[in-house]
């Protein structure tokens, strides 16, 4: 069946502009549209619109057609276009700018806005990951073992025995969605749902894969790498985008929600960017002074305990702390002192403690003149 001339289906002269040329064809799209439009030809008519304006939209596709006709196309390494086996949901979508994304303007009309799916989506997973105090001072790289869907090595995701064994679907034709249409007094409605049988993909499998049974994916186990950065705390989370479980036949995986916990450490107490301590000294240490090794989160650091340090002083070691989320700032170490009292003491011990009771450099009235007396007169 020989083809018409492009410039007639569109109904525009040999030398009308792109813009006149982009306008008829929307015009004729819209007068033809198989939900308007409910003559027998009117989806091949639309078709025919299509092919005549994917030709002269095209400023080679048309130099050559105005040369050479039809004939011209099939050379020089271009293929005439052939849109009468083409879905019109296919159509939509290459030309949805023609359309403006709504074709019916308004009055329910979906095809020239929805895409057939290619798949569904895999579902998002959630890992609880426990973190180290020093791993989260310093940020730490972790391999995960996860197991979840995994496209399945049979058919690659498709679902299907072979490419061939896909068939367009019955009940929608091929669009993905089912219509209904009622009239009421107030004029037609028409609703529009994904097609059940298809799940708006568009396409039904013939014969199924014997690995996956059509899913397009097989449970298994894949190693994700988390990179975590420093200054985390308990509630934060990381997205792996696109590393959850695979899709149903060819759709996008879903993601990873990885929250984190923090493992309480045994001597360390953290607080924000900070952390503290508590270091108990012997009490001749506290009296005479002494250099003390304390930990951090990165080794050993020597502090020095002057004479007559008393319990409660806190000692700073800057920027031996918490890296801070945003790395502007590292969190310094607190060392609170505290003083060891010992539950049981010799004979001799205690005559040695006897003697620091009678001189007056154990009395606390000597740091505070009064201190007894004004507390023994609250309960006189």
């Amino acid at each position: 069946m020989s083809k018409r001339d492009y410039y007639e289906v569109l109904g525009v002269a040999k030398d009308a502009s792109p813009e006149v040329i982009k306008r008829a064809y929307r015009k004729k799209a819209m007068e033809l549209h198989p939900d308007r439009n409910k003559a027998p030809d009117a989806e091949s008519r639309f078709k025919e619109a299509a092919e005549a304006f994917d030709v002269l939209k095209d400023p080679d596709k048309r130099a050559r057609y105005d040369r050479m006709g039809h004939q011209g196309l099939h050379t020089g390494g271009f293929n005439e276009p052939n849109f009468q086996d083409v879905d019109l949901s296919d159509i939509f979508s290459r030309f949805s700018d023609i359309f403006g994304g709504d074709m019916m303007g308004g009055t329910g009309g979906q095809r020239g806005r929805t895409r057939r799916q290619s798949g569904r989506r895999g579902e998002d997973m959630k890992l609880n990951l426990a973190l180290t105090l020093e791993e989260i001072a310093f940020g730490v790289e972790k391999k995960l073992k996860v197991k979840k869907f995994i496209v399945c090595g049979t058919c690659k995701g498709t679902g299907a025995e072979t490419p061939n064994d896909f068939m367009t679907c019955s009940a929608c034709s091929g669009s993905g969605e089912v219509r209904q249409v009622s009239r009421t007094m107030f004029g037609q409605f028409v609703n529009v749902q994904t097609c059940p049988t298809c799940n708006g993909e568009g396409r039904t499998i013939r014969s199924k894969c014997g690995e996956c049974a059509g899913e397009g994916r097989v449970r298994g186990e894949e190693t994700v790498r988390v990179k975590i950065p420093a200054g985390v705390a308990k509630g934060n989370y990381l997205t792996l985008r696109e590393q959850g479980n695979a899709g149903v036949r060819g759709g996008d995986a879903g993601d990873i929600i990885v929250l984190f916990d923090e493992v309480e450490h045994e001597v360390f107490e953290r607080r924000g960017d900070d952390i503290h301590m508590v270091l108990p000294l012997s009490f001749p240490d506290a009296v005479l002074g002494t250099d003390v090794e304390v930990p951090t989160l990165k080794g050993k650091a020597r502090v020095k305990i002057e004479p007559g340090t008393q319990p409660g002083k806190l000692m700073r070691l800057r920027e031996k702390g918490i890296k801070s989320l945003s790395g502007a700032k590292v969190g310094d170490q607190y060392v609170e002192i505290t003083v060891y009292v010992p539950e049981l003491v010799s004979s001799k011990e205690k005559e040695m403690l006897e003697a620091m009771r009678a001189s007056d450099r154990f009395n606390p009235d000597q740091k505070d003149k009064g201190l007894l007396n004004r507390i023994r007169s609250v309960f006189s």
